[in-house]
Order: structure tokens, then C-alpha cells, then sequence
């Protein structure tokens, strides 16, 4: 399901002029889990964890069992997963880990970063 969070997030990408992501994307066929953002082609999945303060699923026990299943599994099959809070994305935290992570070569985000890549996380 769309949020507003997730529309946020988008216009950044797009003002970034960022490549488009695909929209809920099933990157672990045929199981249903659904990842928020995704750049298949470079192995980048992005969830969007709204209501976090608020008691929404993503807090709940059922709920957060299953992120943390759709997480393992996504990263056993050798996805990057980047998991982004309402804070992170109004501060541009989370576009800036986007950006990073489309930079690196295949998307893979494994070893250490270049000092750019660095300074812009901690900035």
C-alpha cells in the first residue's frame, strides 16, 4: 500500500533526479512480501517504516516478525535493504543513503565506503 511517506520520499528521489524506483516490488517471488522502493538491476530494496511512534504494524509483534523475516530473506538473497523512518526522510537522510548506495558500483554497499561517501552519511 502507498503512503504519504513513501510520495515523499519519491519527489526526493525525483528531484535528485535519481533513476525511478519500482513501486511495491516483489523481490522474494512467490512469497507476497512487498519492498516499498526497489532498484532491481542494482539489487537496492527500500521500506519505508511509517507509524513507528504510533503503535503501527511495523511495532506490533506479528507485525515486526515479519519485517524481520522479509529482511533476512531479502538479504539472504543478496539485496541491500535500506529500512527508513518519517525522521530520516524529512531530514534527507534517507536520500542521501539512496544516492550512496546508487553510486557504488552494482549497488553493492559490502566493504568500506569511499571518504565522500562517508562524509555525506554522517553529514
Amino acid at each position: 500500500m502507498k503512503s504519504d511517506l513513501e510520495d515523499a520520499l519519491l519527489f526526493q528521489i525525483r528531484a535528485a533526479k535519481l533513476p525511478e524506483p519500482k513501486r511495491e516490488y516483489r523481490a522474494l517471488a512467490p512469497r507476497r512480501f512487498r519492498f516499498d522502493l526497489a532498484w532491481p538491476e542494482v539489487g537496492l530494496l527500500v521500506e519505508v517504516q511509517g507509524g513507528i511512534y504510533s503503535g503501527g504494524q511495523h511495532v506490533r509483534g506479528a507485525g515486526y516478525e515479519r519485517d524481520c523475516e522479509k529482511l533476512n530473506e531479502a538479504q539472504m538473497k543478496g539485496y541491500d535493504v535500506l529500512y527508513v523512518t518519517r525522521a530520516m526522510i524529512e531530514s534527507g537522510l534517507a536520500l542521501r543513503w539512496i544516492e550512496t548506495a546508487l553510486a557504488i558500483p552494482g549497488g553493492r554497499s559490502y566493504g568500506a565506503l569511499s571518504a565522500d561517501a562517508e562524509e555525506s552519511l554522517c553529514r
